[in-house]
């Protein structure tokens, strides 16, 4: 079993081209994976489990792609994952309503086919939540990611000030003026 160092050691191996680190490093990661995808998916619907294991086939794709990036930790790793699954989620829902209106078919073939029914009002709140999250990274960037990260991710605030390389207390704070900006905007 891997320590958390030892997972950073596969993710800066990784970094520096070997190909064998990231063979190693994907069913350490696959848990958390799931529970990152299992927390963003629960905001639809529960008991959804193929399509989780579809949204973290399609992000750890995507993380695989992430070839310029230097993987610093543990939480750097999750904190990308989350954001990828955050566009992932966001991403399918405004495909799924593009169709509804008579649109173009975008989805990828593995999240149409493993996907349950989506509830129409929790799709409008995840919209809305992404508009005023878009609006607060213009305002204020780490704000938005500290959002992005708890909300989304489900980091600790331990883990998103690892991943941000700021106190626990600037997270706490930040996250408390974030959450109280965000119902404002949602609100309005």
């Amino acid at each position: 079993m891997f320590s958390n160092e030892g997972i950073t050691e596969l993710l800066i191996d990784w970094s520096e081209g070997n190909e064998a680190a990231q063979e190693v490093l994907f069913p350490l990661v696959e848990k958390e994976l799931h529970r990152l995808a299992h927390h963003y998916l629960r905001k639809l619907k529960p008991g959804n489990t193929l399509q989780t294991t579809a949204v973290i086939n399609e992000a750890y794709i995507r993380l695989i792609d992430q070839s310029r990036v230097k993987w610093q930790s543990r939480a750097h790793f999750y904190g990308i994952a989350a954001m990828i699954m955050r566009r992932i989620l966001v991403n399918y829902i405004r495909d799924r309503k593009r169709l509804k209106r008579g649109g173009a078919e975008f989805f990828q073939e593995e999240l149409e086919e493993n996907s349950a029914f989506i509830d129409e009002e929790k799709s409008d709140e995840i919209l809305a939540l992404e508009q005023a999250l878009s609006r607060l990274y213009e305002q204020d960037e780490r704000k938005g990611k500290i959002v992005e990260l708890r909300y989304y991710g489900g980091l600790t605030i331990e883990e998103t000030a690892e991943f941000l390389s700021v106190s626990r207390q600037t997270v706490m704070r930040d996250w408390d003026m974030a959450k109280a900006w965000i119902a404002r905007e949602i609100s309005k």
